[in-house]
């Protein structure tokens, strides 16, 4: 009778542990399950915020506006000319660079500017192309590239600035220029015309073009105040 007892205590003994082993068991399973719930809901708010932050990022990244106009074709497409080039120079080196703008550079130079246009900041310049000096009377250009004629040449080139930077949406509107006269454009988007006392006087044919320290605008004509 002693031997049976003593070998039922030690049966239930055996399965009190086996049940508590299996107890113990059975309660980590759940833990895994909370730690791995955890760890999948930090890993998505994680990756939530990665992805709200990059939209922030590109919402607020400012848009690089490019040069506008039929005649941008003309600029050189890569060196100091291009228009990647001349925003590394200020505004007179930056148009020697251009080949489009030779003959304003040689009249810049006749009328001792460069220098002035290099180193003044925030410009708005009006550019004339080679092909707006190609309809100018040969002879009256030719006069006004003389030594003599120098500050009649700088008093008509300094027409075609102003002494602010202007961005295409700036642009529309009455501007004093350095010469002293006013200047309006009229136009929008993409499509701007200069007007001086209610005559028009020439088109925006490549707009946008940055150089260090001025904005270039090229025309297709030369203004006269």
């Amino acid at each position: 009778m002693k031997k049976r007892t003593t070998r039922s205590v030690l049966l239930a003994s055996v399965m009190g542990l086996t049940l508590a082993l299996s107890a113990c068991g059975g309660s980590d399973e759940p833990a895994d399950d909370a730690a791995g719930g955890d760890e999948a809901t930090t890993e998505e708010a994680t990756e939530e915020e990665a992805t709200t932050e990059a939209e922030e990022t590109t919402e607020e990244a400012p848009a690089v506006e490019e040069p506008f106009g039929a005649a941008c074709s003309a600029i050189p497409a890569d060196g100091e000319g291009s228009s990647a080039g001349m925003a590394d120079d200020p505004v007179a080196t930056a148009a020697s660079n251009n080949p489009v703008l030779s003959t304003l550079v040689a009249a810049v130079t006749a009328a001792e500017l460069g220098d002035t246009l290099n180193t003044t900041d925030n410009l708005t310049v009006f550019a004339p192309s080679n092909d707006a000096f190609a309809a100018v009377d040969p002879a009256a250009l030719e006069t006004l590239l003389l030594p003599e004629n120098k500050d009649q040449l700088a008093a008509i080139l300094a027409f075609h600035v102003i002494p602010m930077r202007l961005a295409p949406d700036e642009l529309a509107g009455t501007f004093p220029t350095v010469n002293g006269a006013e200047i309006t454009i009229e136009g929008s988007g993409e499509n701007f015309t200069t007007n001086v006392g209610g005559t028009a006087q020439g088109t925006v044919v490549c707009g946008n073009v940055q150089t260090a320290n001025a904005t270039v605008y090229i025309i297709d004509t030369v203004m006269m105040p």
